[in-house]
C-alpha cells in the first residue's frame, strides 16, 4: 500500500476514534406514550435539558471537550417493552440510563444494564424493591416508598384525625409497596385499615370497588397508583355518593387528577405526597429550575423533571470526576456522589438509595396543587 494512503488512513481512523470518544450518549426511558405520557415526557424534557445545559458549558472530561447526546426511548409503561429497550440501549453501548419511569418497570430493566454494567438512574421509581436487589448500577434521586408510605401514615393519623381507611392498589410493584408502607405506618399510629380492595392500571370501571368500601364507613380512602386510575375513581366516588377524602403518592400528585375527575374532584378532598422538595435556601434553586423548565419547553413541570435533571448533571459530574465516560472507570465515583443540584444535595447510600431523602405533602385547591408542607 503507497504510504501516504496508509498514512490517510491511519489518519482517519484516528479521528473516527477520536470522535467516537468525544461523545457521550445519555439514555432516557419512560412511558412516553399511554394514559401517564405527561409524566414521561416531563423526566425525557429534563434530561434533555440538562444535556443542553451540560453542552452550553463546554463540559470536559480529562482535558477534551466532549458533546452529550440524548437517546430517548419509549417503554410505554410496560414491563416487557421496558426490557426490551434495555437491551436495546445496552446493545447500543450507551454510556448510562436515566430511568425507567414506573417501579414495574425500572425493576425488570435494572437486571439487564446490572449484566452490561451500565449505570442506571431512576428519577421517580419509588419501589425499594429496586435498590434491593443488590446491584451496584442501580441508584435513585428521589425518596423511596417506606420513607413516603411512613410520612403519610404520620400525617394521615396526626394533621388530619383520620382512624378508619380503605385502601386500594392497581396491582403494580408501585402501587402494591406504597400501600403495604402506609398500611404499616398508619396501624403503627393507632389507625385501622377497614377494607382491601385491588383493581389495575387499565380499569375504568370501579363501582363494584367502591360500593364495597362504601359498606364499610371509611375515613378515608388510600390509593396506590397513578391518577389515570384515581381520577375516574373519585369521579365514581361522587356519583355513588362517597364523599370521603382520598390520599396517594407520586402517582396521583399531578393536576392531571382534576381534569381525570371530570372536575368533581372538591377542593380540599385529595392529599398527595411527592418523593423530594427542598426547603430554605433550596426554593430559589428550584423555582429558577422550574422557571427555566417552562421557558424552555412552554409547559410547566408535572412531578420528577428537577430530579431527572439531576440525575443526568449527578452522572455526567461522575464522569468529569473519574476523568472517563466508560461505566466501570465513572461508577465508583458515581457511586460516592456529593453534588449540589436543584433538588438539595444528591449523595447515595450503599444500595444506591438517595440519602436524606425529603417527602412533599400537597392538597389541591381549584384544580391546582397547593403545598402543605416539605417534611422527612
Amino acid at each position: 500500500m503507497n504510504k501516504n494512503i496508509l498514512a490517510a488512513s491511519v489518519l482517519a481512523a484516528t479521528a473516527g476514534l477520536a470522535s467516537s470518544q468525544d461523545i457521550v450518549r445519555i439514555g432516557h426511558v419512560a412511558g412516553i406514550t399511554g394514559p401517564v405520557a405527561y409524566f414521561g415526557k416531563d423526566t425525557e424534557n429534563a434530561t434533555r435539558m440538562a444535556i443542553e445545559h451540560l453542552n452550553a458549558r463546554g463540559t470536559t472530561i480529562a482535558g477534551r471537550k466532549v458533546t452529550f447526546q440524548l437517546v430517548a426511548e419509549d417503554d410505554a409503561g410496560d414491563p416487557k417493552q421496558a426490557t426490551s429497550v434495555a437491551q436495546k440501549l445496552v446493545d447500543a453501548k450507551v454510556n448510562g440510563v436515566i430511568g425507567h419511569q414506573t417501579s414495574g418497570t425500572t425493576i425488570p430493566a435494572s437486571k439487564i444494564y446490572h449484566t452490561g454494567g451500565i449505570p442506571q438512574i431512576s428519577p421517580s421509581s419509588t419501589s425499594p424493591k429496586y435498590t434491593q436487589q443488590g446491584f451496584n448500577t442501580a441508584f435513585r434521586t428521589i425518596a423511596n416508598d417506606v420513607q413516603l408510605g411512613q410520612a403519610l401514615g404520620r400525617y394521615a393519623t396526626g394533621a388530619m384525625k383520620v382512624r378508619r381507611v380503605a385502601v386500594v392498589d392497581d396491582r403494580t410493584a408501585y402501587g402494591q409497596g406504597l400501600v403495604m408502607e402506609f398500611s404499616r405506618s398508619l396501624q403503627q399510629q393507632g389507625g385501622t385499615i377497614v377494607a382491601r380492595e385491588f383493581t389495575n392500571d387499565k380499569a375504568t370501571d370501579f363501582s363494584a370497588i367502591v360500593t364495597r368500601i362504601r359498606a364499610n364507613k371509611p375515613d378515608m380512602v388510600f390509593f396506590g397508583g397513578l391518577s389515570a386510575t384515581a381520577g375516574p375513581m373519585l369521579r365514581q366516588m361522587k356519583q355513588l355518593g362517597m364523599n370521603v377524602r382520598m390520599m396517594g403518592g407520586d402517582g396521583i400528585c399531578s393536576d392531571e387528577i382534576f381534569k381525570l375527575s371530570g372536575g368533581t374532584m372538591a377542593d380540599g378532598q385529595v392529599v398527595c405526597a411527592e418523593a423530594g422538595g427542598v426547603r430554605g435556601e433550596g426554593k430559589a434553586g428550584m423555582d429558577k429550575f422550574r422557571a427555566d423548565y417552562k421557558k424552555r419547553f412552554g409547559i410547566d413541570v408535572q412531578i420528577n423533571a428537577p430530579y431527572a435533571y439531576d440525575a443526568t448533571m449527578v452522572m455526567a459530574d461522575a464522569m468529569v470526576k473519574a476523568g472517563s465516560a466508560v461505566p466501570a472507570k465513572y461508577l465508583p465515583f458515581l457511586a460516592k456522589a456529593n453534588y449540589k443540584g436543584v433538588t438539595g444535595p444528591v449523595a447515595f447510600d450503599a444500595r444506591g438509595d438517595v440519602r436524606d431523602g425529603t417527602i412533599t405533602l400537597y392538597g389541591f385547591k381549584g384544580g391546582k396543587r397547593s403545598l402543605i408542607t416539605v417534611t422527612k
